[in-house]
C-alpha cells in the first residue's frame, strides 16, 4: 500500500489505514495530520449507536468511557499507520495511564479527538490523547502502543 492521503480523510480512507470495520470503527473523519507529531479526528455520536449506555428516564444515553478511550486510540493508530513504513504492520494497544473521564458524551455530540506523540521508536511508542466536545475536555490520557507484523495466513496444502 503506497498511496498518499489527502485531508480530510473520510470513512473509506480510514478503512484503508485501520483494520477495524463497522461497528468497531469509531472514527468518522481525520481533519489534521502532522506525521510523527499529532493528528485530529472527529467522531459524530448518534442515537442509534449500539454501544450507548442506558440512562435514567428523560436523560439521553451516554457513550461508555471504554468506547471513548478506544476512539482516541484509533485516532492515534491512524497517525502511526499512515506512515509508509508502517502500512503493512498492525498496531497493538498495550496500555493506558492517567486516563480521566470528565464529562459524558451523548447523542448529537461531535467529539474532536487529538493525539500527540509523546515518545516514538521503531516498534513502540506513547501518545497523549484528549477528546473534546464544544472545546470542553471529556477524556484525556496517555496510551502505549506496539507495532508488529501482520500475521500470515497458513498456506493450504
Amino acid at each position: 500500500m503506497t498511496e498518499s492521503f489527502t485531508l480530510p480523510l473520510d470513512y473509506s480512507a480510514i478503512e484503508r489505514i485501520l483494520p477495524h470495520r463497522y461497528p468497531f470503527l469509531l472514527v468518522d473523519r481525520i481533519t489534521e495530520l502532522e506525521p510523527d507529531k499529532r493528528i485530529v479526528g472527529i467522531k459524530n455520536v448518534s442515537l442509534n449507536e449500539r454501544y450507548l449506555s442506558p440512562c435514567q428516564p428523560g436523560e439521553l444515553p451516554a457513550m461508555p468511557p471504554t468506547i471513548l478511550t478506544e476512539a482516541v486510540a484509533q485516532v492515534g493508530a491512524i497517525l502511526i499507520l499512515s506512515k509508509p513504513e508502517n502500512r503493512e504492520k498492525l498496531i497493538f494497544f498495550m496500555g493506558i495511564e492517567r486516563v480521566r473521564y470528565r464529562h459524558p458524551v451523548r447523542p448529537g455530540d461531535v467529539v474532536e479527538i487529538e493525539a500527540r506523540v509523546k515518545r516514538l521508536r521503531s516498534r513502540m511508542g506513547q501518545l497523549e490523547g484528549v477528546a473534546r466536545v464544544n472545546d470542553r475536555v471529556v477524556v484525556s490520557g496517555t496510551m502505549t502502543f506496539a507495532l508488529g507484523p501482520i500475521a500470515q495466513q497458513p498456506r493450504e496444502r
